[in-house]
Formats: structure tokens, C-alpha cells, sequence
């Protein structure tokens, strides 16, 4: 069961995939506000649904291409309080990443943090149910207003060295009124990062992630992640410069989700009631990795079998400038 969020000509609304028609959902303007009614009432999120489907059909070709009077929104996030969505993520959980990350650190170190980090997760990082095995690398990437639909641009900004996308899947989080973690669904995500800032000192890790990113444009609430295929590309002026075939899931994995859910949801103040959370779950390719350097216009896709249509975003770098940030006392 796939759902997007969209907004049109009276406000946003919430729709089933029924392809090549999506199916408007009576009552409900957000993922997030139809999550907690059905946990008011008790009942399985994809039963809620089903009993919300409205007979109001929408063609998807033209709102997927951005033709219609509506347009795709992120597929969750809080609707009316972006500060109370929390967007992180989990890195080094797929070995080809791992790679990625220890080739771009490699120097007078034999061994890198990045390949100590990897092989502890292969270590520890799947334990026995009820069991907390070793925790995973955590970054922040900031609160809900950073997050980015499909087919809008994902921003270079001006101080930046580079943008390039991080393809992967991210799971969507609701905190319920007693303080526990609800997993709503998964999406396919792309993460961006600025991996020429993290490749000049890994230290720059944590600046690097503080970027837009985007998710959807489908929210799937029943996805199986035990093995995901999928395809990520690069497009220049029409034609593509760059693809790969990649694969994620609990099967390339060196964290269990469970593993990767606890060390996140440990924390306490991750656990307000009424928070979202957007969490990324790792890559396991990227474009940078390969030695490409995307441009202003370039449009990447990142698509997971079983997660519905592929992600698009065009990539904006804002122009150069010395402009500096003062600080004013009050």
C-alpha cells in the first residue's frame, strides 16, 4: 500500500496509489495527522486507509510529471510545525559505502574510522532480538524544513564546495502520546551531502550532511526490507551521464533495523510525543564515489523496486558570493 501527499486547489490532501489513478482519501490533509487518528481508533494504519478511500480519482501521469494543478508534497512530514520534525540518518551501513567513505580518507592511516566503523557494524551490529548490539555512525541533517518533494531542486548553497545525491531508503516515524517510536512506513530517499567539504577532513562529516534532501514522491506502509533492488542515475541536458544498479535492505546491511531503530530511539528527547521522525538508512552507491561531479541543472533519480515511482530532483547551486553572516547583539 502506497500513499503520496499532495496539494491542490483546496489545500492538501492524502491519496492511495492506484495506478495510473491516485485515489483521494476523504477527511485527511497529512500522512501525519491520518497516523495519529488511526492510532486514536486503535487500528492498523492500512486499515485506516482502506476505510477512507474516496470514489475522487486523480490521473498520476500529469501530477507525477508536474502538469497538474497538483503537485507532489514530501511523502510525510509534520504540517504544521516543520521544527518538530527531526531528519537524520545512519551512514556506513552497506560495504560499497564503506568504500566509498574509506577511499575518500585514506591516507598515512592503514586502517581508516570509516572502515573501523563499517567492520564494527559487521561485528555487532545484528544482535538477537531484544538485544542492543553495537551502535551505528548518526548524523543530523535538521528539522522539517529542510526535507524536499519530487521534482524540486535540491539546493548547492553558496558556501558550499558540492552536491551530490545519496540514494536510499528512509524509514518515517511517528512518537505517540505515550512516548514510543510508531514506524509509519518507508520511502526512497535522497539524502545530498557535500562530499568535497567531507573529503577534505573527515571532521567535516557532520557540516557536509546539513543540506536539503528530498523523499517520495510514494510512502509505502507494508514495504518488505529484507532485499530491495533498485537504480540510481544522473541525467545532463536529456541524456544520462551516470547509473548504477544498487540494492539495500536488512540483507546488505551490517545493522539490523531493529538495531539501527533502538540506537536512535534511545535517546529521549527522540521520544517527544507528536514528533516525526525522517531517518535515512545508508547508501549503498553514489556518483562521487565514481568520480562525478554533478552541475547546475543535472536531474538525479533514485528509484527502489517496490517503493512506486522513481524520485527526481534537478540540482541548484545558488551563486557565488562573499557575503558573510553578522551577528548583531540584541
Amino acid at each position: 500500500m502506497r500513499l503520496v501527499q499532495l496539494a491542490g486547489p483546496d489545500g492538501r490532501r492524502v491519496a492511495l496509489v492506484d495506478e495510473p489513478r491516485l485515489r483521494l482519501l476523504e477527511g485527511y490533509r497529512s500522512v501525519y495527522g491520518l497516523a495519529w487518528e488511526c492510532l486514536r481508533e486503535g487500528l492498523p494504519l492500512a486499515e485506516g486507509v482502506a476505510r477512507r478511500t474516496s470514489d475522487d480519482l486523480l490521473d498520476y501521469d500529469p501530477v507525477y510529471a508536474g502538469r497538474s494543478g497538483w503537485r507532489i508534497c514530501p511523502s510525510a512530514d509534520h504540517p504544521t510545525e516543520p521544527a518538530r520534525c527531526l531528519v537524520s540518518g545512519t551512514g556506513l551501513t552497506h560495504q560499497s559505502s564503506a568504500q566509498s567513505r574509506d577511499a575518500m580518507h585514506t591516507g598515512s592511516q592503514p586502517v581508516t574510522d570509516s572502515t573501523r566503523m563499517y567492520q564494527s557494524g559487521v561485528e555487532g551490529g545484528r544482535p538477537a532480538p531484544g538485544e542492543a548490539g553495537v551502535a551505528p555512525e548518526w548524523f543530523y541533517k535538521g528539522c522539517g524544513t529542510v526535507l524536499r518533494a519530487h521534482n524540486v531542486p535540491l539546493i548547492v548553497p553558496e558556501f558550499a564546495q558540492d552536491g551530490g545525491e545519496e540514494p536510499e531508503v528512509a524509514g518515517v516515524y511517528l512518537i505517540d502520546a505515550a512516548g514510543s517510536p510508531r514506524r509509519i512506513g518507508f520511502t526512497a530517499g535522497n539524502e545530498f551531502s557535500d562530499h568535497l567539504l567531507e573529503r577534505s577532513n573527515y571532521l567535516y562529516l557532520a557540516a557536509s550532511k546539513l543540506r536539503t534532501c528530498s523523499m517520495g514522491p510514494e510512502l509505502v506502509i507494508d514495504a518488505d526490507l529484507e532485499a530491495v533492488q533498485g537504480e540510481v542515475s544522473v541525467e545532463r541536458a536529456g541524456r544520462i551521464l551516470w547509473s548504477r544498479r544498487i540494492q539495500t535492505g536488512e540483507r546488505v546491511m551490517c545493522h539490523s533495523l531493529a538495531n539501527i531503530e533502538h540506537h536512535h530511539f534511545k535517546y529521549e528527547l527522540h521520544r517527544r510525543p507528536g514528533d516525526l521522525h525522517i531517518h535515512f538508512l545508508g547508501a549503498a552507491a553514489f556518483s562521487f564515489g565514481d568520480g562525478v561531479r554533478l552541475d547546475d541543472g543535472d536531474v538525479m533519480q533514485v528509484r527502489f523496486d517496490g517503493f512506486g515511482r522513481a524520485l527526481r530532483n534537478p540540482l541548484s547551486r545558488e551563486p557565488q558570493s562573499a557575503k558573510v553572516v553578522a551577528v548583531r547583539p540584541v
